[in-house]
């Protein structure tokens, strides 16, 4: 990575600007933040008038194609997931910003007027349908009731109340209690659901102690019509809300009329001045002075030839560039992160814990390797990997056209499920004993018997856990002096040689010795002879001062810590187990249930495993993810891993619903 300066002349800033944005080679860094100390012989450049022209033209665009997208036919259930429509790229030509501004002025004055009026029309009548709605829904509680809606509220001798109780008894007291009244009611629903419509009328001298108990007794109705019988003007509000209905209809079909004609061109048109007001924005990171503009930011070293080149056609030779290495501190360059195809979803999880930082190792590769292994021994069972792979390999070849991402994680998934199908076979286990279950009828049968290397396979983990879990404290060591061997070499190329040897190279010697040791004394795995102890005493003692010289006394506790890593990974036998647990679980209840309940348990049996397996499925795939990521943030990383960079962004083109015309 360089640090970059151009120095262009400003007859010339709109074409390097441009060429820029073409070649993608540059991060553009923000010099009111970045260099302080130019800007005292220098002053900001300021954003290009043009700018807001194009924001006013985004967002006018932006209003029509919101308007158009909400009305256009879209795909739904099964049909969205497995077909999902793709934007159409059109072929755009380079023209300039005039040109932009005719073109969309004259597509705007076409049609924005009658999308916005129809828009605005049809918002009215979905308010006026629910208004309807509303009346709809309380006439229909009192239609049985013969009286005039006008006469609802106050008149010369009356006063009328209508509404909701869901306590009629308690209001019917009540309404007795007052003299000249009467109420009427209608049950609707039954038992804890029931509700009551009432109509109160009572003398005009009780309307204060009517109010008074229709306040805490009912939920008055309030409607939007003014006059008629409840009969009446429901058969009249159904026979307008129809009409409105056909109207709706009318301005719809209009709208996708205009959505399936301009749509696509609208969503290329939209993206054009977009690019245009990135261009026209970006003057606002440079600096400038009284005939010329500076700019400021990154380059990958393999292109600065080309940077220099082009930027010198483009201005015609009045830009100067200049290249200089940067420090890490204070310079802070961004990091240029190199991913294989295979690994870009491995990308997503380093990301969610931190970008690496400039001159650190990128540990995404290693962290692929180990959380695809770590997964599949936690998953550990050849049925659930079968699945696994079925629904990844779906995934890739249907949908991987439609989706990068889905694209990547579905090859990823491939993977995981690889792993896990082997492990699985390895372990004994389909869907925890099922085949040997309900098909040899017989779950202490082996699905194969096979000697390789003198180990007898396959290894059941249900029945001998310890092997297992030796297995998984030799991984977890591999995994975490591979993290050691990363911390050697990062401190090596940074040359920071003593934290090389003291706190990071001390953890070798101590290992070895401790480990011969630890393996005659407390497992008795081996004898050592009299050379052997005392050179593996010595390596414990050399290890012991490193650490001390690295941390103090505090550094002998990093000895427990490293231990209480080391075991963590015994949870790779542990979720390796919950999986087999649960699934032969399952398999027994399953296998029970006929004897349990006669004839219908003979359907439910298949019904259980489906159900049963594709829950276990769920929380195992959910645990071995969770539990494999846990051991790379945490026991790995913590071996040399800090993070905390800036990904290299280059300023350049990014387009979705464009593509541009190629010169033959």
């Amino acid at each position: 990575m360089k640090k970059t300066t151009i120095i262009v002349h400003q007859n010339y800033i709109e074409r390097v600007i441009k060429n820029l944005h073409e070649n993608g080679m540059m991060e553009i860094v923000d010099i009111s933040k970045e260099d302080q100390e130019l800007l005292k012989t220098t002053e900001i450049a300021s954003t290009h008038p043009d700018a807001e022209s194009c924001a006013t033209y985004v967002l006018r665009l932006s209003r029509i194609i919101g308007i158009l997208k909400k009305i256009k036919p879209k795909k739904s259930g099964l049909k969205s997931i497995f077909n999902p429509e793709l934007p159409e790229l059109k072929i755009v030509e380079d023209r300039n910003i005039d040109e932009m501004y005719s073109y969309a002025e004259g597509i705007l004055s076409e049609i924005e007027r009658k999308i916005l009026e129809r828009d605005e029309k049809l918002n009215t009548l979905n308010e006026k349908i629910e208004l309807i709605n509303h009346d709809i829904k309380q006439l229909n509680y009192i239609k049985e009731f013969e009286f005039d809606i006008s006469d609802i509220g106050l008149s010369d001798y009356l006063f009328i109340k209508t509404g909701i109780t869901n306590d009629i008894d308690k209001l019917t007291k009540e309404i007795k209690t007052i003299e000249k009244s009467l109420i009427f009611s209608k049950q609707f629903g039954s038992r804890k659901k029931a509700e009551w419509s009432v109509l109160i009328a009572a003398h005009i001298s009780e309307k204060d102690n009517v109010e008074k108990i229709c306040r805490e007794n009912i939920s008055e109705f309030n409607f939007n019509v003014t006059s008629g019988s409840p009969k009446e003007l429901l058969t009249l509000l159904q026979k307008d809300k129809k009409e409105i209905e056909n109207t709706k209809k009318k301005i719809i079909s209009e709208l996708r009329a205009f959505a399936k004609e301009q749509l696509e061109d609208l969503f290329a048109l939209r993206e054009e001045i977009q690019l245009e007001k990135i261009k026209r924005e970006v003057q606002r990171n440079f600096a400038k002075t009284s005939s010329s503009y500076i700019i400021k930011g990154w380059v990958l070293e393999k292109n600065i030839d080309r940077l220099k080149e082009s930027v010198e056609n483009a201005s015609k030779g009045y830009a100067s560039c200049s290249f200089e290495t940067p420090s890490t501190n204070p310079d802070n360059p961004p990091v240029y992160l190199r991913t294989p195809e295979w690994a870009k979803a491995f990308r997503t999880f380093l990301d969610l814990f931190a970008t690496p930082r400039y001159n650190e190792i990128d540990p995404m590769i290693f962290m692929g390797i180990f959380f695809v292994l770590f997964f599949g021994i936690m998953l550990g069972d050849a049925g659930y990997g079968l699945i696994l792979l079925i629904l990844s390999i779906f995934g890739y070849v249907k949908f991987s056209k439609f989706s990068e991402t889905i694209k990547n994680w579905s090859f990823m998934g491939i993977w995981l499920a690889i792993v896990t199908i082997v492990v699985g076979v390895l372990t004994n286990s389909f869907f925890g004993d099922l085949i040997q279950r309900f098909i040899f009828h017989n779950p202490d049968q082996q699905l194969y018997n096979l000697t390789l290397f003198g180990i007898d396979l396959p290894v059941n983990s249900l029945r001998n856990p310890l092997t297992i879990l030796v297995i998984a404290l030799l991984f977890g060591l591999i995994h975490l002096n591979v993290g050691i061997i990363l911390a050697i070499y990062q401190t090596y190329k940074n040359k920071r040689f003593k934290e090389l040897v003291t706190k990071h190279l001390s953890w070798v010697p101590l290992q070895i010795g401790g480990g011969m040791l630890i393996g005659s004394f407390l497992m008795h795995l081996w004898d050592l002879g009299n050379l052997e102890f005392y050179l593996s005493g010595i390596l414990v003692i050399i290890g012991l001062i490193l650490r001390l010289i690295d941390a103090g006394p505090l550094g002998l506790f990093d000895i427990t810590g490293y231990i209480g890593d080391w075991l963590s990974y015994a949870r790779l036998l542990a979720l390796g187990l919950a999986t087999t647990g649960m699934a032969l679980a399952f398999n027994i209840v399953a296998e029970i249930i006929p004897d349990m309940i006669p004839l219908v348990g003979i359907i439910f049996t298949p019904i259980i495993l489906v159900f049963a397996h594709t829950v276990n499925l769920g929380l195992q795939t959910l645990g071995a993810g969770v539990h494999s990521l846990r051991l790379q943030y945490v026991e790995f990383f913590n071996r040399f891993y800090e993070g905390g960079g800036k990904k290299f962004e280059p300023f350049s083109i990014k387009r979705k619903y464009t593509k541009t015309e190629e010169v033959k």
